[in-house]
């Protein structure tokens, strides 16, 4: 059987594009498509063949591919699948458009609905230079929401990466879903029971996050409070921040594992589709102070593995880290929460076990996998 692995593009490396990465290396033998593809800006694919659209050749794709969002549709459209027996797309925009031939099987991985088109006032803010543009683009983008919605038809099956995302993708395209969460690499991350007096946010510092919750409930309580990652608001939360808040900007993997370890608890304050930062930090053994809503509905157990506030304010989330404080933590039981729930072992095996239920047996005993992606992968232990 063949098959073929596409994804919207490859010029960035995030967490749908790492999901992907893991689709390739566990699909060892699938052909891979996508509509423009920057080597060096992107997951890591060996010397796989990477088959792309006419965009490939159009000046600017690559950089700037979110201005050429209109003709994105046409060149999945005009890719040739026509020798392929299942399709597996990874998309949150446009790869789901993809013609199949007659009776071939058509999967879905959906990391969440085209959300310039669903959310756009959102989008539009988080990209605060194509804001000023929002009249003049709204004909365009009205008739690329129809698109999407006639696109959405085109999959056998959708795979949602949480509950949210699998509402949402019922509530705009009218399609039932699978939920399957997506992985950590477990073996990236070290335990710890030894906490140190800290908590940590780990974060880009944009709008949506909602940083400045945090920044305002731990400048009343005072409390000590490492956040990493950078982005466009920090100058401005900097200023807001008393000296018990301490921005340490981009931090390489080794530092940051070591912080997430050593934090008291990890604070989210964002509503995320689904996130993979409160699973990270229950690899590490570490609670977290979550914003109650969205992704981590799916990855937390409140009070056993975090706790979990309303409303989105910073008097919520003060009442919550006055909970954490108080609470008994079994760091043990919270690394194994992460590592038998959310390791990529689990994943692939659910992967195989979907596809074998709804292509059927002989369609998955017919494909090569990379089955050693299914071993479990042990932790790291640090005091």
């Amino acid at each position: 059987m063949k098959v073929a692995l596409v994804h919207d593009y490859l010029t960035q490396r995030g967490g749908a594009e790492r999901v992907f990465e893991l689709l390739c290396k566990y699909f060892d033998r699938a052909d891979i498509y996508t509509s423009v593809y920057h080597a060096s800006k992107t997951v890591d694919l060996g010397d796989r063949q990477i088959n792309t659209t006419f965009l490939q050749q159009v000046p600017g794709t690559r950089k700037r591919f979110r201005l050429f969002a209109p003709l994105f549709y046409p060149a999945f459209r005009f890719l040739d699948l026509q020798d392929y027996d299942l399709i597996i797309s990874s998309t949150s925009s446009f790869a789901k458009a993809v013609r199949k031939k007659p009776g071939a099987m058509h999967i879905c991985f959906c990391h969440n609905i085209t959300r310039f088109l669903w959310d756009t006032r959102t989008y539009l803010e988080e990209y605060g230079g194509l804001k000023k543009y929002s009249k003049a683009l709204e004909p365009v983008l009205q008739s690329l929401r129809q698109a999407d919605l006639i696109y959405s038809q085109e999959p056998d099956l959708y795979i949602a990466n949480s509950s949210t995302v699998a509402k949402r993708i019922e509530k705009v395209y009218s399609r039932k879903s699978l939920v399957i969460n997506y992985p950590i690499d477990t073996k990236k991350f070290i335990f710890s029971d030894c906490k140190e007096d800290f908590y940590l946010i780990s974060s880009r510092m944009i709008s949506y996050k909602r940083l400045d919750i945090a920044i305002e409930a731990f400048n009343w309580l005072g409390l000590p409070l490492v956040i990493i990652g950078d982005g466009p608001e920090r100058k401005r939360l900097e200023a807001k921040a008393l000296d018990n808040i301490k921005f340490l900007g981009f931090v390489n993997d080794e530092w940051r594992t070591h912080l997430m370890a050593k934090a008291k608890a990890v604070v989210i304050t964002a509503l995320e589709d689904y996130g993979l930062v409160p699973i990270e930090s229950n690899a590490s053994g570490t609670p977290v102070v979550a914003y109650g809503a969205g992704g981590v509905l799916d990855t937390q157990v409140h009070k056993e593995t975090g706790i979990l506030f309303k409303p989105q304010s910073p008097e919520a989330l003060q009442t919550a880290l006055f909970m954490a404080e108080q609470q008994q933590w079994d760091y043990h039981q919270i690394r194994a929460h992460a590592v038998n729930n959310f390791s990529e072992a689990v994943f692939f095996k659910q992967v195989r076990q979907t596809i074998e239920e709804f292509c059927g047996k002989s369609v998955i005993d017919s494909i090569e996998l990379n089955l050693d992606l299914e071993s479990d992968r042990a932790l790291v232990e640090v005091n």
